[in-house]
């Protein structure tokens, strides 16, 4: 197939290309930065300019290139990542799951296009159940509310279109590298008793999933994570030790609050972790690193994944 996608210079779209590109497919990849055309180039793509929150360049680059399928992997992170202002962080992200996924659809459906896969996330406020048929939670804490309303936006226009890959936490090549380094710096606690429940996903994985949601021509909604949800206080340990940090520090829930903010706080210690059953059963999707403990220690840099 010919397959547009959108967003494919971001930390999942750059592992996506290569892998479309080696099953046979032909692939257009999209970014707002001309400057990135070369990575494109060199991953087995064609490379356009396109911002995906402008509707007329949209519906011309799709109706220029005529995809079978459309992939949607457009975000964009605001610097410093404080994620106790979540929805400041995620601002232009929301901007491009709500403004941007009508655009690419308006798109699809005047082009003829019947393939179309976004991305959604299920890591910041899947505190009621690990399965898809669990609604997101509605209490989100007032710096997400925002967040979570884009997300639930972005679910309801694509859920009956396509697939809605609800991806758990990135991490691996591109996507953890400032995480990880604020792990070395003790810069991330364990808070209060750390019991909340993460699900994480290595983005090679997360790549895959959308390569067989493309394939098999899915929709719905299905969880893409490992398949082992993991305690923070299991976790966070595992993974200072495998990038040489000392363990991370403790913090009590008060004084976390005002330094951390509510959004990590409920992370930390209410988080409930995903099965990905659903994406096993109905995409034949198997993760390539079934479990975080293994690509903690050999997954999160591009000559580990590569030699893996």
């Amino acid at each position: 197939m010919k397959v547009l996608v959108a967003g494919a210079t971001g930390a999942v779209g750059r592992r996506l290309v290569p892998q479309l590109v080696e099953r046979g497919h032909e692939v257009v990849g999209t970014t707002t930065r001309p400057e990135k055309f070369d990575l494109l180039h060199a991953l087995g793509a064609d490379a356009v300019h396109m911002d995906g929150l402008d509707a007329v360049e949209v519906q011309d680059v799709v109706a220029a290139t005529k995809p079978d399928a459309i992939v949607h992997q457009m975000t964009a992170l605001a610097a410093g990542r404080d994620l106790k202002h979540f929805d400041r962080v995620f601002a232009l992200t929301n901007r491009l799951r709500t403004e941007g996924t009508r655009h690419l659809l308006a798109a699809a459906t005047a082009s003829g296009v019947d393939r179309f896969v976004v991305q959604s996330y299920c890591g910041g406020w899947n505190t009621r159940g690990a399965t898809e048929d669990v609604p997101l939670a509605d209490d989100a804490v007032p710096t997400q509310r925002e967040s979570l309303a884009a997300i639930k936006e972005l679910e309801s226009l694509a859920r009956g279109r396509g697939a809605v890959l609800r991806y758990g936490n990135l991490y691996g090549p591109g996507a953890s590298e400032v995480f990880v380094e604020l792990v070395r710096k003790r810069g991330i606690p364990v808070i209060g008793d750390g019991a909340g429940v993460s699900s994480w996903l290595h983005v090679d994985d997360a790549a895959s999933a959308a390569v067989a949601a493309i394939e098999r021509g899915a929709r719905g909604i299905f969880n893409i994570v490992d398949d082992e949800p993991a305690t923070v206080s299991e976790w966070l340990p595992a993974l200072a030790a495998a990038v040489g940090a000392r363990p991370p520090r403790r913090l009590p829930v008060w004084l976390a609050r005002p330094l951390a903010g509510e959004a990590v706080v409920r992370m930390m210690t209410e988080g409930r972790g995903a099965s990905n059953a659903k994406a096993k059963r109905e995409l034949g999707w198997q993760p390539r690193w079934p479990s975080w403990r293994d690509g903690f220690v050999r997954g999160l840099g591009d000559r580990e994944a590569l030699a893996a």
